[in-house]
């Protein structure tokens, strides 16, 4: 499916391993985007409508248990599907910044390369489930799985795996950004937070004359 970038809105995303640091360049970049005068929302996947906080519960919920990984994958593209008809496409047709906190490309790296699923397959689903929309630029906040699994107390269920599978999910991150630079920015994740917001404002900038403010 070819990509689609709306002409209207700009529409962003935050990617990376777990401990990261996404929330706090979500809430950083937010409160710049809003001082300057712009229109943001700030969503997440999964669990940015109804339906995807009861997607959310089953698949990052520790009570849940083993599931099968194309179940997962599934699970993952009917949040998608529910979270781009619903909230993205409607606030990008009225121009508003769209800040994502995962999207597509955690699909892939998760359930692609973490699950050992062929990418392939699992790029067709969730491309066919957002109807190929791309962000205009997708942010990495890149760390050691092994340094982020420090960061944070009590893992959920995507958290919980071994090192092994959150390694191969970074490499994945990296794989997809090196293919299409043009609307990634890898960050080094273990810099100080200052120091990543102003990488990620100056990759954000060029993109703001499409937001309506």
């Amino acid at each position: 499916m070819d990509p689609l970038f709306t002409e209207t809105g700009v529409f962003l995303a935050l990617e990376g391993g777990e401990g990261a640091g996404k929330s706090t360049q979500a809430a950083l970049l937010v409160d710049w985007l809003e001082g300057l005068g712009h229109r943001v929302l700030l969503t997440r996947e999964p669990g940015g409508t109804e339906v995807g906080k009861i997607l959310r519960h089953i698949v990052l919920d520790n009570s849940t248990g083993e599931l099968s990984p194309r179940t997962e994958a599934l699970l993952y593209a009917a949040d998608k599907a529910e979270h781009v008809d619903q909230v993205v496409l409607p606030a990008l047709a009225d121009g508003a910044i769209v800040l994502t906190d995962r999207y597509v490309d955690s699909t892939l790296a998760y359930q692609g390369a973490g699950r050992h699923l062929d990418p392939g397959e699992v790029e067709h689903i969730a491309r066919w489930a957002t109807s190929s929309l791309r962000p205009h630029l997708t942010i990495i906040l890149d760390i050691d799985p092994a340094i982020g699994h420090t960061r944070f107390e009590g893992a959920d269920r995507i958290e919980s795996e071994p090192l092994e599978f959150h390694q191969r999910v970074r490499a994945h991150f990296l794989e997809l950004a090196a293919a299409d630079p043009e609307h990634y920015l890898v960050t080094n994740g273990e810099d100080a937070a200052e120091q990543i917001h102003m990488a990620v404002r100056a990759a954000v900038e060029p993109w703001l004359s499409q937001a309506s403010s």
